[in-house]
């Protein structure tokens, strides 16, 4: 496949997550976030993204996001689960995400703020204007995912390299 094929990532903040006597890696979701997690995966349905491959934190939260929203696409990606993703800087992600295989067009990574947002901002040297003002008003709250785009090999991410097309979130 050329490098010089349109990409996209789709960055997914995990979704609300409850706050029990736990190590913070090993916090469940929440019921508000059972409830975010589908409708989320139903709107990267909706929007046509078809991710090949889903890079996902091992965070408890993290994991179980994944799991609600991968039975809303209409096909199920290859999935990898990536201790790197867990608590990581915005140069952490960019690394992770320069590993990813030519031989995707579309990845998805499920995540943790505020790297998500972080990382959409920094990954964003251009946007759509409303995408841009509903992410930054709202915080990137959970369940809530950007759309980035960019041309040429997952190699080359890096800071300002693509457009954010696209912001939800759940309650918005």
């Amino acid at each position: 496949m050329s490098v010089d094929v349109p990409r996209r990532i789709v960055l997914l903040r995990h979704a609300k997550a409850d706050w029990p006597q736990v190590a913070d890696h090993e916090r469940p979701l929440a019921e508000r976030g059972r409830n975010d997690a589908p409708l989320a995966g139903r709107r990267i349905a909706d929007a046509g993204l078809t991710p090949e491959l889903t890079l996902c934190s091992t965070a408890l939260r993290t994991r179980e996001t994944w799991k609600l929203v991968v039975h809303e696409l209409p096909q199920r990606p290859k999935t990898v689960y990536e201790e790197r993703l867990y608590d990581a800087p915005v140069g952490q992600l960019i690394e992770v995400i320069n590993e990813t295989s030519d031989d995707i067009t579309d990845l998805l990574v499920v995540g943790h703020n505020p790297g998500m947002h972080g990382l959409a901002d920094a990954l964003a040297g251009e946007a759509d204007e409303d995408a841009k003002e509903r992410m930054d008003r709202g915080a990137f709250p959970t369940s809530a995912f950007a759309v980035v785009t960019f041309s040429g090999s997952w190699k080359s991410v890096e800071i300002g390299c693509g457009r954010l097309t696209s912001f939800w979130a759940p309650h918005e």
